[in-house]
């Protein structure tokens, strides 16, 4: 059961890359990171770069069925809503098939671990696929709501743990720390969707089962504009769909009083965050032993938002992660392609710290850091080997930015030792 793998180049995140650089594998998990050495009989792959499985921190599957983004490029971000929410309504859409697809598709892009915003825990999944961290999505925003959505969820809960239990898991707490291929957090939407009220008691019950909770927060000025004053285009949404509830959130609230309660969970994901404040990504990095704020370069990209916050994240020592978000407002599940846009519109960023947010970052991010996020010895042999074009240049930072620049090349990937065949993707 033992192999070892050689490549150009070994990037195992955690320590410094490897040039002709092997890999030893037994038995599904890391023994040995090192130089090629003679003596050593190996599985030669060539001119590549053998990096971590890539950790997909924030991702929709059960949009996977889409074929291109809804509506179009730099709309507002409540239009978008109405179109996800016509489209959350059609009825010949099956959400399980779809997490199927979406699954399938982020294995062949080297995606080996993510999370995932979903409506329900399981969507049938079948090995080989990579491990689902299934943040169960709430919503209520009128205060009336708060009972009924939160007994749904507890239901919902008590369903999955059944099967938890039976792929092996003590419980559901911390189910992704022994990778069973599925395990749960909670998802109170966003500030817009889910009241203070209710979010305070989902981070009771987070924190009482010991599960994981992600949250949408200052994704746009316009739910900024509903926190502050009660108005806007969120409220015009709100009314519509008979869900406003004047005393929901009291006045000049801020992203910030949503952070705070998140921080009281043992582990929250602060998704997108494009308007957060100095303060608040302090906030943020203060708590980063709990908290961690998860980018999505190509959707932000796609509504038009104003530049992100990414050096004053980094300046204020705030962990983050990369996500894909769906194929509602993305071409593909492709995370080096995240890593791509990252590098392309922030180019002073070091391209390790690109490489570290899109492996390492999410896996501590969902809690399964101890298995996956680099190329350790102990580790599952998570891996992807994405082809260098001929003449690489001999500097690290240079083959890196060779590899996002191969975001669509033919990877060859890894799961637990196991190499998995090539499904088609999109293009």
């Amino acid at each position: 059961m033992t192999s070892t793998l050689r490549a150009r180049w070994v990037f195992p995140v955690d320590r410094a890359p490897i040039r002709d650089g092997v890999v030893t594998i037994d038995y599904g998990r890391i023994t040995e990171v090192g130089k090629h050495t003679c003596s050593t009989a190996v599985e030669d792959l060539g001119e590549v770069a053998l990096l971590p499985g890539f950790v997909n921190a924030h991702t929709h599957l059960e949009f996977s069925h889409l074929r291109n983004p809804l509506g179009q490029s730099g709309m507002p971000l409540v239009e978008w809503i109405r179109l996800v929410i016509a489209e959350r309504g059609r009825t010949n859409t099956d959400p399980s098939a779809s997490i199927q697809l979406g699954l399938r598709e982020s294995l062949a892009c080297g995606i080996t671990t993510l999370g995932d915003i979903a409506t329900s825990a399981w969507g049938g999944t079948r090995w080989p696929t990579p491990d689902r961290l299934a943040f169960l999505e709430v919503i209520g925003f009128s205060r009336a709501r708060a009972t009924s959505a939160l007994a749904a969820l507890i239901e919902k809960i008590d369903a999955a743990t059944e099967p938890l239990l039976a792929a092996g898991a003590s419980s559901t707490q911390n189910a992704i720390s022994v990778l069973t291929g599925n395990a749960m957090g909670i998802s109170p939407h966003a500030p817009y969707t889910v009241s203070p009220d209710l979010l305070n008691r989902l981070v009771e019950v987070a924190s009482r089962r010991g599960m994981p909770l992600a949250m949408h927060v200052a994704e746009s000025r316009d739910e900024l504009a509903l926190l502050e004053c009660g108005g806007g285009p969120f409220r015009e949404l709100l009314e519509e769909r008979s869900m406003w509830d004047p005393d929901a959130i009291p006045p000049n609230s801020r992203s910030g009083d949503y952070l705070q309660r998140l921080a009281a969970a043992s582990r929250s994901l602060v998704i997108h965050g494009n308007y957060l404040t100095c303060d608040e990504l302090a906030f943020v990095g203060e708590n980063r032993d709990r908290m961690t704020l998860v980018y999505c370069p190509r959707t932000h990209a796609y509504f038009g938002h104003d530049r992100y916050p990414l050096e004053s994240a980094f300046h204020q020592g705030v962990r983050i992660a990369l996500g894909t978000d769906s194929l509602a407002s993305n071409p593909d599940l492709n995370l080096l392609a995240e890593m791509a846009q990252l590098s392309t519109t922030f180019p002073q960023v070091d391209p390790f710290d690109t490489l570290q947010m899109g492996t390492l970052a999410g896996a501590e991010a969902l809690g399964c850091a101890d298995a996956v996020g680099s190329i350790s010895p102990g580790k599952l042999a998570n891996l992807v080997a994405v082809p260098l074009p001929g003449g690489i240049a001999a500097e690290p930072k240079e083959v890196l930015q060779a590899v996002y620049a191969s975001a669509y090349a033919h990877f060859r990937v890894w799961l637990r030792g196991r190499e998995v065949d090539r499904v088609a993707t999109r293009t």
